[in-house]
């Protein structure tokens, strides 16, 4: 089982990895909060700090890390855009234009995208029931290193 603590090394890793140039402003605080079929995460501002929340279903080792790094990345651009953090604004809106898409592309993570997109599509519904306590386990496809090279 992942904590919050697994997010914080994320964060601080993919920040410092992929996203040098980005200044961090202000504490950003990550956490595992919520557990939502239709939403991975979001970014808000709480009085001078900013806290990215990813999904608490994704605690369980049957989601992908792959699928956290993307969301943490994509968080990530929010902040990097100025919404929810105290860099400026570049956007009158934060998805318009596909901008966080084409960021995300623009810093490696097309293949991660590709993913995401077959995960969201063939597992992530039997996934959300089963951790939402709405499915029965044997239904549960287990996931090995194996598939996720084949998604390629």
């Amino acid at each position: 089982m992942r904590d919050d603590k697994f997010l914080e090394k994320r964060l601080d890793a993919m920040w410092e990895m992929l996203f040098p140039e980005v200044p961090r402003k202000n504490e950003v605080i990550i956490r595992f909060k919520g557990k939502w079929k239709n939403k991975f995460g979001h970014i808000k501002r709480i009085k001078d700090k900013s806290e990215i929340v990813i999904n608490g279903l994704f605690k369980d080792e049957i989601v992908p890390e792959y699928i956290i790094d993307l969301t943490i990345a994509h968080e990530l651009i929010h902040y990097m855009h100025g919404f929810n953090s105290p860099l400026p604004r570049q956007y009158k809106n934060p998805h318009k234009g596909g901008i966080v898409t084409k960021e995300l592309k623009k810093r490696g993570f097309s293949h991660l995208i590709k993913k995401e997109n077959l995960f969201v599509k063939k597992e992530w519904k039997d996934i959300y029931l089963f951790l939402s306590g709405k499915k029965n386990e044997k239904k549960i496809k287990k996931f090995s290193l194996f598939d996720f090279i084949r998604l390629k």
